[in-house]
């Protein structure tokens, strides 16, 4: 069973469908079981329908406002660099209203919705082909696998939202007696998963680079600060997925195709610029030929 796995990464995760296009497109990949992440939920159900150009479309031209209902932050240009402050008015408002996130990601919901039909969803669900996106339990403090046959349309499309709501800045979604928040809290990148449901070889793409490239520039301001700590925090359970991921492999003799981004993409992931994001999916599908021809070369 040949599985494909894509980790959270924010506006990143442009890499991964360029990166998937070529392994689809060129290669002739065929996926039983397309796992995905935060960001990555929101790629596989399109790349399991083989829709590239649709997936590639709505995946560049995506903006904060068709994410944020409420956004916590605003982004300014200087000196040729996005930076994000604060937006105090959206973040006093939801202080004043009682919640307890610093902004409100509905909109990204209706966005999921609206390019991911039902029709879609049952000829996905009909299939042999199996999605499933990850979502962190908080309430329990547990990882948790939400997979496409379980669930009714309206269901598995918030669960993908779900899966992508990286709080404090976005909503917290409570279901039952449940809250939950982003899958990247509990499993950024889940490999074992993949492993445990069957695969046999698995192409993962890690929307970070293998090692520390440079020394990080750290936040000026309090916000932006925050959004690096939350960067620091999710880099560790990303290298502990890979590392369990890669022993668990090991055991079983499962094949693993890692591919990293090459260089930093961004400080901020949740900055999504239109440009960037065009030239990210080609990165990808670039870095992907570049690592097929090496592997070949290797084989001769």
């Amino acid at each position: 069973m040949r599985a494909l796995v894509i980790s959270g990464g924010g506006s990143k995760g442009a890499f991964a469908g360029g990166v998937a296009q070529y392994l689809m497109e060129v290669r002739g990949n065929q996926y039983d079981l397309l796992l995905g992440t935060s960001t990555g939920s929101l790629l596989i159900p399109h790349l399991a329908l083989g829709k590239i150009s649709k997936i590639y479309d709505i995946y560049t031209n995506v903006n904060k406002d068709n994410i944020f209902n409420v956004s916590p932050f605003v982004i300014k240009e200087k000196d040729g660099v996005d930076i994000v402050t604060i937006n105090h008015f959206n973040v006093l408002k939801q202080f004043i209203k009682g919640k307890r996130t610093f902004g409100e990601s509905r909109r990204l919901l209706k966005y999921i919705k609206h390019n991911f039909t039902l029709s879609e969803f049952n000829q996905l669900k009909a299939s042999n082909c199996n999605i499933v996106v990850t979502v962190t339990n908080l309430t329990i403090n547990q990882v948790e696998y939400k997979c496409i046959k379980d669930f009714d349309y309206d269901e598995f499309c918030e669960w993908i939202w779900i899966s992508c709501n990286y709080i404090p800045f976005m909503s917290l979604v409570k279901k039952g007696n449940y809250e939950y928040g982003d899958g990247g809290f509990s499993s950024l990148v889940p490999i074992s998963e993949a492993i445990n449901r069957g695969a046999t070889e698995i192409d993962v793409v890690i929307l970070e680079t293998e090692t520390q490239l440079e020394p990080r520039v750290i936040g000026k301001n309090p916000f932006s600060l925050m959004v690096d700590l939350f960067g620091t925090l999710l880099d560790q359970v990303e290298k502990h997925d890979i590392t369990i991921g890669k022993l668990t492999a090991t055991s079983k003799n499962v094949k693993l195709n890692l591919f990293y981004t090459p260089t930093k993409l961004t400080d901020n992931a949740l900055i999504f610029n239109k440009n960037k994001m065009k030239e990210w999916w080609h990165q990808g599908y670039e870095y992907a030929q570049n690592k097929n021809e090496d592997m070949s070369e290797h084989r001769t």
